[in-house]
């Protein structure tokens, strides 16, 4: 490209969008991408604290007129992990057929309808439980955004660059979890917001209740954001994945493993996140646990940059997987122990410690894909499908939860199972990637 190159429009620039040419990106490039980065992950850390906010309300439903079953409430939570995780397949492919910023908007915009649809479900205790299953199969596509933005943004960026924007991408997105759950005990008791959300629910204990607060409450960002992917996002051409490309990665056993790695993983720290509230409600009814829900999912979403980071550090991702899966592996014992002898600092230290170790799972299995696949389209698509897979531990989690004490009146069942798949998951990934003779270093 010539070094004296000169576009006159922002449309020009982007129709010759060449990142890998340091010109152009001194010149031009830069400032549109960052640009572009910044308002994506602040679209998307408003998703993630919208695809969990039902975590935050759950809870409380029963105490303020409601009449749900345990395994109804699991059930509710579970939802937004289903569809979210779902549609994430469908979701990796938009950017290319509508442009970046186009599906940002519209994947933003339709938020609002579960928004107002669900503050105002929450009002009236007669509202049928069809309707929240609706409504919070409408929040789950919150969950779908990640995919979008992660095969957005990275187009944007050189290939020296685009492993940290999508790290932060994804990682400070991830922060919407921990953001929701510390927001969410605020305005749910508070009377500020009561001239425009509406008046307080009596609870049965005698308290006051805003909880449609903590819908409503995300409107106004909501609005905000969609000003800013206006202002200041663009559809950048993307190359389309192929169908073709998307069938052939199945056939590779590499997907399946990568998958049930990350799911052991993202899964748990989706599942746990949405789950955790109703669990201690449910186990420890005695603690005041709304203003404490927040730091785990904190940990597990801040630290997961670290695990991408101390794999590249020791050029050896599996190696940090492994043994972030064993301690993963403890720390589950750990909670069942601490609900098995009714101790909260055991159950929660211990849960602390488990969402510590999915942030460096998480971290560090993603860098594992690209090292395992040569072709770097196939690698972007392995990525894609196990962002996916991943996230149905949102919907398998809680689900889990729900089957455990409508069968047998107690949790521990579905932690047998979840201890269970988390030592397989070690067996599986000390087979093919962190022992010595696998053949493969990722």
């Amino acid at each position: 490209m010539d070094k004296e190159m000169n576009y006159s429009s922002r449309k020009e620039i982007l129709a010759n969008w060449q990142p890998d040419n340091e010109v152009f990106w001194n010149k031009y490039g830069k400032k549109i991408a960052n640009q572009n980065l910044t308002v994506s992950t602040i679209a998307l850390t408003l998703s993630f604290c919208i695809w969990v906010l039902w975590a935050t309300i759950a809870a409380h439903l029963n105490s303020i007129g409601f009449h749900f079953t345990v395994d109804q409430l699991f059930t509710l939570a579970a939802f937004p992990g289903l569809f979210g995780a779902t549609f994430r397949f469908l979701y990796t492919y938009m950017p290319s057929i509508f442009g970046g910023k186009n599906w940002t908007f519209f994947c933003t915009a339709i938020l609002l309808i579960p928004l107002f649809g669900l503050g105002a479900a929450i009002k009236d205790p007669a509202t049928p439980y069809s309707v929240f299953c609706i409504y919070l199969a409408l929040i789950g596509l919150a969950g779908s955004n990640f995919s979008s933005s992660v095969a957005n943004i990275g187009s944007f960026f050189p290939m020296n660059k685009r492993g940290t924007a999508l790290g932060i991408n994804a990682g400070i997105g991830n922060l919407g979890v921990s953001v929701v759950y510390f927001v969410a005990p605020f305005v749910i008791g508070t009377a500020l917001f009561a001239p425009l959300f509406g008046g307080p629910e009596t609870a049965s204990n005698g308290k006051l209740w805003f909880l449609q607060n903590a819908v409503y409450i995300w409107i106004i960002p909501t609005i905000i954001i969609l000003g800013l992917i206006l202002k200041y996002m663009d559809n950048l051409p993307i190359k389309r994945q192929s169908a073709k490309g998307l069938f052939s990665m199945f056939s590779n056993k590499h997907t399946w493993i990568l998958s049930l790695i990350y799911t052991c993983g993202f899964g748990a720290f989706i599942g746990y996140s949405a789950a955790l509230s109703l669990l201690v409600n449910k186990e420890f009814p005695e603690v005041s646990f709304a203003f404490a829900a927040f730091i785990g999912p904190f940990i597990g979403a801040g630290i997961r940059p670290v695990g991408g980071w101390i794999s590249d550090k020791i050029d050896n991702g599996s190696i940090v997987t492994f043994w972030s899966l064993i301690g993963m592996f403890f720390g589950g014992i750990g909670v069942l122990w601490g609900i098995d002898i009714h101790n909260f600092a055991l159950f929660f230290g211990s849960f602390l410690f488990l969402f510590l170790m999915t942030g460096f799972e998480t971290g560090a299995s993603f860098r594992m894909m690209p090292h395992i696949y040569s072709d770097k389209a196939q690698a972007s698509l392995i990525t894609g499908f196990t962002g996916a897979v991943g996230a149905y531990g949102a919907f398998f989690i809680p689900k889990l939860f729900g089957w455990a004490y409508a069968s047998y009146n107690n949790v521990a069942p579905a932690f047998y199972i979840l201890i269970a798949f988390t030592f397989v998951t070690i067996l599986f990934t000390w087979f093919f990637y962190s022992r010595k003779n696998s053949g493969i270093k990722c």
